[in-house]
C-alpha cells in the first residue's frame, strides 16, 4: 500500500475548491506520518479519545477533523485542538461545544449534519430544523462556535441514482442555509466510494479513508 502514491493520485483529480480530509481512524501513527510526509495536513477521526492520542503524537500543524458521531460528555477531550466538527446534529451538542470552547478561549468550527439517507442508523437533523436553529436567538447567543457548513452521508448502496438524489438534497439545503449565514462555505459529502459523484453534485470537502490507507482494520471488541 503506497500511501503517498494514493494521495498524489486523488489530489491530482480534485478541483481546486475541494478539500481532502484523510480519514485516519483505526490507522497506526506510522500511516499518518507517511501521509503527513506526503503533504497531507487534514486528518479525520471518528473517536475522540483516539484523535486526542494522535494529536499528542503528531506534528502540531495538523488540522484535526472530528467526523464521527459526537457524544456530549466527550467534547471536553478535543476542545483545545479540534479544527472542525463535522457531525453536529443537535442544539444541545452545539451548546456543549460552545461551553468547552469558551474554556479554551477559542472558537470551534462546526458543520451541521443533515440527514439525507433513508437508513435509520444515520444521524442528522432535517434541513428545516437546521434553518430554525440558525435563525434562533439561542444560537445567536453562542459566541464560541461558528457554523461553517453542512455535512451529510448518503445511503450505503450501489444505486448511484439514489446517492445522487441524496447529495442533491444536501446541496439544496446548503444553498438555503447560505442565504441566512454567509460563514457557511463547506459542503462536506463524499467518501472513498462516492466522492467523484459528490464533487459533481457540489461537494467542497470529501472524507477519504480506504482509498488512501487501504481497507479499515476491524478490531475485535
Amino acid at each position: 500500500m503506497d500511501i503517498k502514491q494514493n494521495l498524489d493520485n486523488i489530489k491530482s483529480q480534485l478541483p481546486k475548491h475541494v478539500t481532502l480530509v484523510a480519514v485516519s481512524k483505526t490507522k497506526p501513527i506510522s500511516d499518518l506520518k507517511e501521509a503527513y510526509n506526503a503533504g497531507q495536513r487534514i486528518f479525520g477521526e471518528n473517536k475522540i479519545q483516539e484523535m486526542a492520542s494522535k494529536f499528542e503524537q503528531m506534528p502540531k500543524d495538523i488540522k484535526w477533523h472530528m467526523i464521527g458521531h459526537v457524544q456530549r460528555n466527550k467534547v471536553k477531550y478535543m476542545a483545545k485542538f479540534v479544527n472542525l466538527i463535522h457531525g453536529v446534529d443537535s442544539f444541545k451538542l452545539l451548546k456543549e461545544i460552545n461551553k468547552q470552547a469558551e474554556k479554551h478561549n477559542r472558537t470551534i468550527n462546526c458543520l451541521l449534519q443533515i440527514k439525507i439517507a433513508e437508513e435509520d442508523n444515520k444521524f442528522g437533523m432535517s434541513s428545516k430544523d437546521a434553518l430554525a436553529l440558525l435563525r434562533s436567538e439561542e444560537f445567536l447567543n453562542l459566541k464560541s462556535v461558528s457554523i461553517t457548513g453542512v455535512m451529510g452521508m448518503a445511503t450505503f448502496t450501489d444505486d448511484n441514482d439514489q446517492i445522487k438524489q441524496e447529495f442533491t438534497r444536501l446541496k439544496i439545503a446548503f444553498e438555503e442555509l447560505k442565504t441566512i449565514d454567509d460563514s457557511i462555505k463547506n459542503l462536506s459529502m463524499g467518501m472513498s466510494s462516492d466522492y467523484k459523484l459528490a464533487i459533481d453534485c457540489g461537494s467542497t470537502m470529501i472524507r477519504v479513508g480506504s482509498s488512501i490507507f487501504g481497507a479499515r482494520i476491524h478490531t475485535k471488541q
